[in-house]
């Protein structure tokens, strides 16, 4: 366990609906942990004048709806004691002067600042500017990070713009940008299943492994955020950020250490290594589709109704809902290995999972004999799936596909919140699990072209029934003929 300075965590944009389900529950999970510092404070900063009483209140029904089977009450006023509340109103010339007065009080406030930015991304830089203008990021007596979640930008210009702006004030070891998914246990748990067991790296290559396959399905539509998505797509919103990063934790070397600045540079190498999409051969590497009306699993186990996408928007658009490209990445290890990513929403199943394809075993006993997978699923379920094929009982020689499921969350286990890992990452200055620029400038880089021609492309965009399976013209982009779309239910191959 790491010892974690005492500081002042400030929730900027804290009565947003982040704040509500995810932060104060999680920071209040931590506390009953034991993992925050006695004289650690939280320091809520939102637009609206409110008193601390009545913040109080706010946070105690936060947490009481999160934790509705009961709280340790002697837990809850420790932390409920911890938390401070300021108004920033947004037409107050002075309001940063008056955070800075607020804060100076030492024997309330310690003096280590670590800032959550929980507010659009158009206001990263501006609120970085005003802290600076007003000291509360120099670090010539304490420490000062800063975290923003992604977007970071929407295309590498204005990621490069942003690290501009807010650069002018800070060093790259005090921003933290957060990607929440790396906070997810099951995927920290990729880097773990390949280095601390040494059964994988001998295979853990192109000489063994066909193909890999990075899978993010949701049976949700886009719902409300109908414009955010029409401006966004699952390129941008899923590959370019989720998928990357879930990429470069199969692909990676092994780090040298377990240091937060070892993993990252082995993610970085990883990720500057990926060969550049070929734009004139798009059609070949990338597809995109959208989904139309069609039939969803309802809760009640029944298939509800649902419509299209150019239904909820309104109006026609090019913008994609399933989006599937092919990677190679062009170092020693992985020469010649297609990796697949796709994401898509209104499939027949929501499911997040790595699928890894080895190649065809050196003794075939029979023609379609299949060949090894090992599934590390991330959602719904926290699993390792392992194919292996063994022999039927009996007189003749013959096989078949023997499934080996392990569950990773055993009886007993804690169950954290992403943010609730990546709360405690930022108060101890572990930045692993956060993205650096170069990262972010890779991906960027990687997606762009691929944004930019299909935006450009205005002719009709594929359709497939909502609650269906990938569509068949999706495998246009597979290296052989033999390959298939994989499913987090379905050991064994099920191929369209």
């Amino acid at each position: 366990m790491k010892t974690i300075d005492p500081c002042t965590l400030l929730l900027f944009g804290a009565s947003g609906n982040l704040s509500r389900v995810k932060l104060m529950p999680g920071l209040y999970r931590l506390d009953s942990l034991s993992r925050l510092p006695a004289d650690m404070k939280i320091l809520s900063v939102g637009r609206q004048q409110v008193s601390r009483e009545a913040w109080l209140a706010e946070i105690e029904k936060m947490v009481r709806d999160k934790f509705y089977n009961g709280i340790d009450e002697a837990v809850f006023k420790r932390f409920i004691e911890r938390n401070h509340y300021h108004a920033n109103p947004p037409d107050d010339p002075n309001a940063f002067q008056n955070l800075s007065k607020t804060l100076g009080n030492e024997s309330v406030f310690p003096q280590n600042f670590a800032y959550f930015l929980s507010v659009r991304p158009s206001d990263f830089a501006m609120i970085v500017d005003q802290l600076a203008g007003v000291g509360l990021v120099d670090e010539s007596k304490y420490w000062r990070r800063v975290l923003i979640e992604k977007p970071f930008g929407t295309d590498l210009p204005s990621a490069q713009a942003l690290q501009a702006s807010i650069t002018k004030h800070l060093k790259e070891s005090q921003i933290y940008r957060i990607d929440h998914y790396l906070g997810k246990s099951a995927l920290q748990n990729i880097m773990l299943t390949r280095f601390a067991n040494h059964m994988f790296e001998p295979v853990w290559n192109s000489e063994h492994i066909d193909h890999v396959q990075i899978t993010n399905n949701e049976t949700l539509g886009v719902g409300d955020r109908t414009q955010f998505y029409d401006s966004t797509g699952a390129l941008r919103d899923m590959v370019q950020s989720h998928l990357l990063q879930t990429l470069a934790l199969v692909a990676m070397e092994k780090p040298k250490d377990l240091s937060p600045e070892s993993i990252r540079a082995e993610k970085i190498k990883v990720l500057e290594a990926i060969r550049p999409i070929d734009t004139n051969n798009l059609h070949k590497q990338a597809f995109r589709a959208q989904y139309a009306a069609g039939k969803v699993p309802a809760r009640d186990g029944h298939l509800e109704k649902v419509p299209g996408y150019l239904e909820e928007l309104g109006h026609d658009s090019v913008v994609e809902t399933y989006a599937a490209i092919k990677l190679f990445i062009d170092n020693p290890r992985w020469k010649g290995v297609p990796f697949y990513v796709r994401t898509a929403k209104r499939m027949h199943e929501g499911n997040t999972a790595i699928s890894i394809r080895f190649k065809k075993a050196p003794v075939e006993l029979k023609q379609g004999q299949q060949q090894n997978w090992l599934i590390l699923s991330i959602q719904p379920k926290e699993t390792i799936k392992l194919e292996i094929q063994t022999k039927v009982p009996g007189l003749d020689i013959s096989t078949r596909t023997l499934n080996i499921d392990g569950p990773l969350r055993q009886p007993g286990d804690e169950s954290i919140d992403s943010y609730e890992t990546l709360l405690l990452n930022l108060m101890e200055g572990d930045p692993s699990l956060f993205l650096h620029i170069n990262e972010v400038e890779a991906q960027w880089k990687l997606i762009d072209p691929i944004v930019k021609s299909w935006m450009e492309d205005k002719g009709p965009v594929h359709q497939y029934p909502a609650g269906s399976r990938d569509p068949k013209e999706s495998q246009v982009i597979f290296e052989s003929e033999d390959q298939f779309w994989r499913y987090s239910i379905e050991l064994g191959g099920d191929q369209h």
